[in-house]
């Protein structure tokens, strides 16, 4: 997520061999300095976090170790706000409202269908959408599709006016004892009078809790400025960065916060609905520093595994009892779960394999397709027992599937070996062998004094 600033940081902190070696500090910063700025940083934010982290590496003897702590702490003072919210926050009484303002074209309805899944799926939250964007032809059809997707309630009427739609969910939400309010508003290509005089109505209206605004990160420093304008003129209480994943930089990210004065609360790091991230400073530095996020992937494990599952899938792994079955019923949990560029850039030192894995979708792979196929051509005791395949019915799974019997065959050999690595993994040794095999991987990543 953070490719580019995490390679800057990791280029600057490998310029300092040495103790007490100032020529080497100024070289280190001139470097950062530099790859910031190229990196769609603001300038006030270089020059801020640059001079510090120069004077607390002198002030404490220059070395790696202190650098990297000069380096940790300044970021995370110039990603938080003291006392501001972070992720999501509950009103005391339910429902809590939240307005979700911003620009047309920032992927404000696509992140709105985002926060609900969030809500529902990690806080298990009761939540109601409402589609109050009446400017824009396809929004309120993009909300129907996306809220059926997710299994989310919806608000929608294209006779009503804006205003009308959100008392008429507000009453729903008091009268059936929702959670969550999320209210899709209008954008305009350009900010102008009749937006803002349309969404201060609408906020009059709904009195929210919460006003996300939705900024595109590809657009860089022209996000905070409209970011700027929408506090000045509504009003809000934090920032959702969208299509985070399509921007090489990253940069934006870095200076948005301490710019506008507002928390950036969420970030948007991919085209599923899954790929919403809380924006929790300490976390985010980590990730920055190449040492991953292990806090936010236990908190999204949890809240889409269940306990027993898991207990009793890992008690089949253990005896080498994997099926059919429980592989479907796993990747049904990965989908929950993000992408897996997503979910490798959270692992310590994976974040350079996550670079290699931009484009894999586990969903949508022939491989994973030629596997639904088979398991589909299968009898329930065949997917129960995969030893009972002999050659005839290899056969007629590969007829049913549309392949031929040699990919049946490949398949299920890998399908073996994946059963038979993971019942090993799962040993006494097991934790200690998955660490040999991804400092392979990694080649050894990561910053020094940080943890793997």
């Amino acid at each position: 997520m953070f490719d580019t600033l995490t390679d800057s940081f990791k280029n600057a902190i490998g310029k300092i061999r040495f103790h007490d070696d100032e020529k080497a500090l100024k070289k280190a910063t001139a470097e950062l300095k530099k790859s910031l700025l190229k990196a769609d940083v603001h300038h006030k934010v270089v020059k801020e976090l640059i001079s510090y982290v120069e004077s607390e590496t002198k002030k404490n003897g220059v070395g790696k170790e202190n650098f990297l702590k000069a380096l940790q702490d300044k970021l995370t003072d110039i990603l938080t706000i003291e006392g501001a919210k972070r992720g999501f926050a509950f009103a005391s009484k339910p429902p809590t409202v939240v307005l979700m303002i911003g620009l047309q074209g920032s992927g404000k309805t696509t992140t709105t269908g985002k926060l609900a899944y969030f809500l529902k799926e990690q806080k298990k939250k009761k939540v109601l959408v409402v589609a109050a964007d009446l400017q824009r032809l396809a929004a309120v059809e993009q909300l129907r599709q996306i809220t059926s997707q997710i299994e989310v309630d919806l608000v929608a009427n294209e006779d009503a006016t804006p205003t009308q739609i959100v008392k008429e969910a507000l009453k729903k939400a008091e009268d059936e004892l929702y959670d969550v309010v999320l209210i899709d508003t209008a954008g305009r290509l350009a900010i102008d009078e009749e937006l803002m005089e349309e969404l201060a109505e609408v906020k009059k209206v709904a009195n929210p809790d919460e006003l996300f605004y939705v900024a595109d990160s590809m657009t860089g420093q022209d996000a905070v400025r409209t970011a700027q304008t929408f506090k000045d003129k509504i009003g809000i209480t934090g920032v959702i960065l969208s299509k985070f994943d399509g921007d090489s930089k990253g940069g934006v990210a870095l200076g948005l916060t301490q710019q506008v004065g507002v928390p950036l609360r969420f970030i948007g790091n991919g085209e599923k609905m899954p790929d919403l991230e809380q924006f929790i400073p300490e976390r985010i530095v980590s990730r920055l520093m190449g040492a991953g996020d292990v806090e936010s992937l236990a908190e999204r494990a949890a809240a889409v595994i269940d306990p027993k599952e898991a207990k009793k899938m890992t008690q089949k792994i253990k005896k080498g009892q994997f099926n059919f079955n429980d592989f479907l019923d796993q990747m049904e949990q990965m989908k929950k779960l993000g992408s897996m560029k997503s979910i490798m850039g959270m692992i310590p030192g994976m974040s350079g394999i996550a670079k290699q894995l931009d484009n894999v979708d586990l969903e949508n792979s022939d491989e994973v397709r030629m596997i639904k196929a088979m398991v589909s051509s299968m009898t329930p005791k065949e997917r129960e027992n995969p030893d009972l395949l002999n050659n005839s019915r290899k056969r007629r799974i590969a007829m049913g599937a549309g392949l031929e019997q040699h990919q049946v065959n490949r398949v299920l050999k890998q399908f073996k070996n994946a059963a038979k690595m993971a019942k090993k993994l799962s040993g006494k040794k097991g934790m200690k062998q998955m660490q040999e095999v991804m400092k392979q991987m990694q080649g050894g990543g990561g910053f020094p004094g940080m943890p793997r």
